[in-house]
């Protein structure tokens, strides 16, 4: 039996996800249109052989810049979701082995962060830092490395009494040895299940502030600034509006799948 027949999540997904790296990557050698150059002469110009998605209001390529967007937005949900997983991982494992007192303030901490809306406190800090890259993956990174320390805290619970882990206490290895060595690779399967379903909700979360203008600043394509740019021109030029918002909705489709997928794959229940 095929592997998409029995896990048609995992397949789709990968398919949207493989597609979507695929164009992020290859986007200037198949778009050979400059996404930044000013061509007033093909302002709101609609959907063409030259211009497939169309042109924006400065004339730029549509199609170049959502494949530009794609590889921002990438690039940010990786970035957030490497440093989340990070922090999150070490904060989580060393609460969950360490238990008592330091597993009580490390959970009491992420109970805090998590009692405020992870939107509103993203928009909160990317609106104190500025607007750029940078300061906009601090923010994203800053609300969402809860979720990894909730699930690596617990996993670990339930891992640390195992005969093994038991065993190599016995023997002598130490608190970081445990964690690294036997606790860590063994919840490997629902951490890549989290970080899966973490990108593609970055990916929105990144359009978002984006759109506030808090996250990409112009002329860089963001998937967010230009459905900013766009809206202005809901009813003279929808294609402005709708080709970012289809790989905006896609893309985060895809990630969601292929995490279901994985899910499915591994026997994770979370």
């Amino acid at each position: 039996m095929k592997v998409g027949t029995r896990n048609p999540s995992l397949a789709v997904g990968l398919a949207i996800v493989a597609a979507l790296i695929a164009g992020a990557a290859a986007g200037p050698f198949l778009v050979h249109t400059n996404p930044i150059a000013i061509d007033l002469a093909n302002s709101l110009a609609g959907p063409s052989r030259a211009h497939p998605f169309g042109c924006d209001s400065l004339g730029r390529d549509v199609l170049s810049r959502v494949l530009l967007g794609a590889r921002l937005s990438l690039s940010v949900s990786i970035s957030v979701v490497a440093l989340s997983l990070i922090a999150g991982s070490l904060i989580g494992g060393m609460a969950g082995l360490a238990g008592g007192k330091i597993d009580d303030v490390a959970m009491r901490i992420v109970d805090i962060v998590l009692a405020f809306p992870g939107i509103l406190l993203a928009i909160a800090l990317a609106a104190i830092l500025g607007p750029g890259i940078t300061d906009l993956v601090i923010a994203l990174a800053a609300m969402g490395w809860t979720g990894y320390a909730r699930i690596v805290r617990g996993e670990i619970l339930s891992l640390r009494e195992r005969e093994y882990v038991i065993a190599a206490r016995a023997l002598g290895a130490s608190e970081p040895r445990l964690l690294f060595r036997h606790l860590l690779p063994g919840i490997a399967g629902p951490v890549a299940v989290q970080a899966t379903f973490g990108i593609g909700g970055i990916i929105g979360a990144e359009a978002a502030l984006s759109f506030l203008g808090l996250g990409a600043m112009p002329p860089t394509p963001s998937w967010g600034n230009m459905l900013d740019a766009g809206r202005q021109f809901l009813l003279v030029a929808p294609h402005l509006t709708t080709a970012p918002g289809v790989a905006i909705g896609v893309s985060i489709l895809g990630f969601n799948l292929l995490g279901d997928g994985i899910a499915q794959l591994i026997g994770y229940r979370g």
